[in-house]
């Protein structure tokens, strides 16, 4: 099971989830409470091994400015988390996490999406998403989902996250105030999601 620690904004958070096993560090390029500046970004990741992938959040960002804060701090991956058209992302020359609210029309549409991994979210009409609620996973039953592309997302915590797993069956899941107190990273809250979440099975390699 692959884990995604997003919103990471401290060298402190940034390492406890590396030794915890986390497979992807979230960093925030978006108007958030986890926003985090490329500069800030940059000096954290040169303590994050080659083998963790650095992922870069964007909402509706311009392709130069993603391409120039990705150069900056060395981004493998870059998550849209806005309406960014399909011509965007075949246009950047990095690995792309689509991230879509879990809705059925939304999911529907995004299958036809360029991307190498699907991020389902809770809803929201006021920011996307690090909510921190959950949607109703039932939700997905119906729809014909490439599961080996699916991270979920949305409310998950140390607490439920096996529950999330065993429902959904995703390659990898997500989390970014699931792992918090009093709205920052909480090391013992990493350390415990990602040993529950890698509890449920076997590591998938991509």
């Amino acid at each position: 099971m692959l884990v995604k620690i997003c919103g990471i904004t401290s060298k402190e958070a940034a390492h406890a989830a590396v030794k915890s096993g986390a497979d992807f560090i979230g960093f925030v390029f978006a108007h958030s409470k986890r926003e985090i500046s490329p500069a800030d970004a940059a000096s954290i990741s040169q303590y994050i091994p080659a083998s963790v992938k650095k992922v870069g959040v964007f909402v509706n960002e311009t392709i130069e400015n993603m391409m120039q804060i990705a150069e900056v701090v060395g981004l493998d991956v870059i998550q849209l988390h806005g309406d960014e058209p399909a011509e965007v992302a075949e246009q950047l020359p990095y690995e792309i996490i689509k991230a879509c609210p879990a809705e059925k029309e939304a999911i529907e549409n995004l299958k036809q999406y360029p991307c190498d991994y699907c991020l389902l979210d809770t809803p929201s009409k006021k920011s996307r998403g690090g909510n921190g609620t959950v949607f109703d996973w039932n939700l997905l039953d119906s729809l014909q989902l490439d599961y080996s592309k699916v991270i979920l997302a949305g409310g998950l915590t140390p607490e439920n996250v096996k529950d999330g797993i065993e429902k959904v069956n995703p390659v990898a899941v997500d989390v970014s105030s699931g792992v918090e107190t009093g709205g920052q990273k909480d090391v013992n809250k990493i350390k415990q999601f990602i040993t529950n979440a890698k509890q449920t099975r076997k590591d998938e390699v991509t």
